[in-house]
């Protein structure tokens, strides 16, 4: 485990200090590399990369709350991010550096007002796991063994300016359009103000658990409100091993394949039923058991599917829509995809570039069955980011491109395919659920 954290900036001045100092190592990593270029034409950025990734992520790692929270995001996203920054900001899923013990039990003071050797039978003062808004402690009471997962302090005041001042770093570094930034900023800062709320949290997870109390394989812990404020949240402690270490431990291709269509059936469910769905599915969220069993935690990202935008965005999963171009081009305009001022050129350009992306993403619904293991699938999914990416047009366009509403569902679906491929699964895409 990574060193512990016995102090983390919480001022504004403080926290922005720490980004300045990391545009400064950034900026002499540039500098540092242009020298060598000089000297050998042929170098590539890899090495830059690798400088770059790890001075932000320390700096980050230190800052904790929204800015390691959109490293985490940013990790999961294949074709933004050279595989340096992919890798490195992958360690915020649940593997930061944790609080120390003192700040941790000045926490239960300021919530309970008494420490969590009070609290409970038994705490472990040391972290299991720590994420980018909190990390998790074993405690025991009840008989059981227990969950704690504990927010880090500052977090929730700090979510606004650390957004501003991320900003200029993903324009700068990853050539994006600042439209496209300001929407999924703006929509990113809205679900981290609904995630730093613990309250809310253990809500949506007890209405997603009592919507799935009679789905086979697929378990959730239960929450203790009289031991949860929004700023701790305790819950069972659910067995089980995370993505890399099940798969490990050599499981058997039908194992694999049951544990992928129980992921698949669980967001497909949400989303076409209850019309809201766990918009965070990075590994760190699930624990698989030997039996395929499924454990689902973490329910502080959920996003609420309004019908305005259910009904366009997933009318295009029977891709013969597209042949119908007026009635295509109607429901892009309503996904924002195209905008009313474009020109008529720039609109028939925007469409075929947008039809091509939307038959790719959703290929696996046009079969029964769909196999994630195929690598090809994946790499003309990354290709496509990396040219959606690169495209001068969506580059430089005066709109942002796409409804704010498809961020946190496009993110699920890239990432539910990501978690497949890594099962290598192959799943059956129509059929009864439960």
């Amino acid at each position: 485990m990574m060193k512990e954290n016995s102090y983390i900036p919480v001022s504004k001045v403080a926290r922005a200090s720490k980004f300045v100092g990391t545009g400064f190592k950034v900026g002499s990593n540039y500098l540092k590399y242009s020298i060598k270029k000089i000297a050998n034409p042929d170098l590539d950025k890899e090495q830059l990369h690798e400088d770059n990734a790890k001075d932000i992520y320390e700096s980050l790692a230190i800052l904790k709350g929204s800015a390691l929270k959109v490293t985490q995001m940013l990790s999961m996203d294949r074709g933004l991010l050279p595989r340096a920054y992919r890798d490195t900001f992958a360690m915020a899923q649940y593997s930061a550096p944790p609080l120390s013990g003192p700040l941790v039990v000045k926490t239960f003071q300021s919530e309970f007002g008494q420490s969590p050797s009070v609290l409970f039978d038994a705490f472990d003062i040391k972290a299991s796991y720590a994420a980018s808004i909190g990390q998790v402690h074993i405690a025991q009471k009840y008989g059981k063994k227990l969950a704690v997962k504990i927010q880090y302090p500052g977090v929730a005041n700090s979510i606004h300016a650390d957004l501003k001042m991320v900003k200029p770093i993903a324009l700068a570094m990853f050539s994006l359009n600042e439209k496209d930034v300001d929407r999924y900023m703006k929509e990113v800062e809205c679900k981290l103000i609904e995630e730093t709320n613990y309250e809310q949290e253990m809500q949506y997870a007890n209405q997603i658990t009592n919507a799935f109390k009679d789905f086979n394989g697929i378990v959730f812990p239960n929450y203790y409100p009289e031991l949860s404020t929004q700023k701790i949240l305790t819950m069972d402690w659910l067995n089980g091993m995370h993505l890399r270490d099940f798969l490990e431990s050599n499981p058997s291709q039908e194992i694999k394949n049951l544990v992928g269509q129980r992921l698949w059936d669980f967001y497909e469910y949400q989303i076409h039923e209850m019309r809201m769905v766990h918009a965070d599915p990075h590994p760190g969220n699930f624990l698989i058991q030997e039996d395929g069993t499924l454990g689902i935690i973490d329910f502080g990202c959920v996003k609420v599917i309004p019908d305005s935008f259910y009904v366009p965005y997933f009318t295009l999963l029977d891709t013969s829509v597209l042949k119908e171009k007026e009635k295509a081009m109607k429901i892009f305009e309503d996904l924002e995809f195209i905008h009313p001022t474009d020109s008529k050129q720039e609109k028939n350009e925007y469409f075929d570039l947008f039809t091509s992306m939307i038959e790719l993403l959703a290929r696996p619904f046009q079969s029964n069955q769909f196999d994630f293991a195929n690598s090809s699938y994946m790499n003309e999914i990354y290709q496509m980011a990396e040219e959606l990416k690169e495209n001068e047009k969506i580059r430089h366009s005066k709109h942002a491109r796409g409804s704010q509403h498809g961020l946190y569902i496009n993110r699920t679906y890239f990432g539910l395919y990501t978690l497949l491929h890594e099962l290598g699964s192959t799943i059956q895409i129509k059929k009864e659920l439960a």
